[in-house]
């Protein structure tokens, strides 16, 4: 499935968040979403999502508009695996990959033998069979995270959404992760906060300043000193692993 952001303006509180935003993720791709903090990015995927609803423009589906969809008609297209996840009651963690399941069933409808089909194969694809059991509180921010993304494997959409979500993990964690992911195959649009993150996994990269598009390409495009110290304002070198082919930003302290 192809999503498409055309013109997408939003405001929070009176001010202007997102002007005018253009952004396009072919069937299949890999499309992460830079920039500094403040500059649009979880704005932008709120508005893909559906938590915000935008002040001007619109976001778009295989060409049909998403404020035209019903919101279970969209929740079978597109989830979401958000930074943070909190719950203030103790849910297991089937449970809890369960309500990825939501958008297919009616009010008061129960799980039958396909959803727990679903939600088991959903938790052994993130490695988390073993965990089935136990208490989403007593988990690892890593383990925590790889739940929710079963949740969203269990939603069965076709595009997926990555609003920031390894920004608190380990290294370790946001590598399991994002190959995770990255093995899927599926549409997903990702807010990236790690530039070396973003150079590993993404197929295209958006760089959002000030609430606009700064500029778009693949990595090897956009990834370069110049661009990095005109939107972050810090010195860098970019250099190219023989072994991978991918970029690493090596960045510098102020002098």
């Amino acid at each position: 499935m192809k999503i498409e952001a055309k013109s997408v303006q939003a405001a929070l509180g009176g001010v202007d968040i997102l002007k005018g935003v253009d952004l396009e993720a072919p069937e299949g791709s890999f499309v992460g979403v830079i920039g500094p903090n403040g500059s649009g990015k979880s704005t932008l995927l709120k508005c893909i999502y559906r938590v915000l609803k935008p002040t001007g423009g619109g976001v778009y589906l295989d060409g049909q508009p998403l404020s035209r969809m019903k919101v279970r008609q969209s929740a079978r297209s597109v989830s979401v695996l958000a930074q943070h996840n909190y719950y203030n009651f103790e849910f297991g963690v089937r449970d809890v990959v369960l309500m990825g399941r939501a958008p297919y069933k009616r009010a008061m409808e129960r799980d039958n033998a396909e959803d727990y089909r679903i939600v088991d194969e959903a938790l052994e694809t993130v490695g988390m069979t073993a965990f089935r059991d136990r208490s989403f509180s007593t988990l690892s921010g890593g383990e925590q995270q790889r739940v929710i993304l079963a949740r969203a494997l269990a939603q069965q959409t076709p595009c997926l959404i990555l609003d920031e979500p390894t920004n608190h993990l380990d290294i370790k964690y946001q590598l399991q992760l994002m190959n995770i992911v990255k093995n899927l195959h599926r549409t997903v649009i990702s807010a990236v906060h790690d530039l070396n993150i973003a150079a590993l996994y993404c197929d295209y990269l958006y760089v959002m300043k000030d609430g606009a598009v700064f500029a778009s390409g693949p990595p090897e495009e956009i990834l370069t000193p110049a661009l990095i110290r005109a939107v972050y304002e810090v010195d860098c070198e970019v250099e190219r692993y023989r072994a991978t082919g991918k970029l690493h930003v090596i960045f510098f302290p102020e002098t």
